[in-house]
């Protein structure tokens, strides 16, 4: 017999819940918080309205990859999310663990013993970590489809070369408007 939360997340697949709207939404929110935070179009108090557009609109465009494509993104992004949930309740457990043995304020009294190096470790650890789940779900398959969907290679490495371009000069001028704030 179907579990009603089961036949519920059945119907909701097969509306398209999980293929589109909550990638959409995640999208959305992720751009738009990126875009609040980089201030690329000034203050976000006065660009609201602009933020959410590009974001919405950005957020459309990615999800129209996929079915342009012919991916089907759903499996992936939910295994993603399954093996990052395992990862972030094992550091957690681990930080608890650590805890009881160290005591109270465990990030100052691991940041004084190891310094800023840590910082930088923990980075690494994070990036490693981001990796192997990014692997684990299946999620390469999505980035690196056979035969790149019928997309020729030389069409790919445009693609690629124009956004590490964009990603420069995004980066260009996120430095520069800090260093304009720096002396404001």
């Amino acid at each position: 017999m179907v579990s009603p939360f089961e036949l519920m997340v059945l119907k909701l697949q097969e509306y398209g819940f999980f293929t589109f709207l909550l990638p959409f939404i995640l999208m959305a929110a992720i751009l738009y918080g990126l875009l609040r935070k980089s201030q690329i179009f000034g203050p976000p108090e006065k660009n609201v309205a602009v933020n959410a557009v590009v974001a919405i609109v950005a957020s459309f465009m990615v999800l129209a990859a996929p079915v342009i494509a012919g991916i089907n993104i759903e499996q992936q992004l939910a295994k993603f999310f399954l093996h990052s949930m395992i990862a972030v309740i094992i550091l957690v457990v681990t930080l608890l663990t650590i805890g009881m043995f160290v005591g109270p304020d465990l990030p100052t009294k691991l940041q004084d013993k190891l310094g800023s190096k840590f910082l930088g470790g923990l980075l690494v650890v994070g990036i490693v970590i981001g990796l192997t789940l990014l692997v684990t779900s299946g999620l390469t398959n999505v980035f690196f489809p056979e035969g790149f969907g019928g997309i020729p290679e030389d069409v790919v490495i445009s693609i690629a070369t124009i956004a590490i371009l964009l990603i420069i000069i995004m980066l260009i001028v996120i430095f520069v408007s800090r260093e304009e704030k720096k002396k404001s």
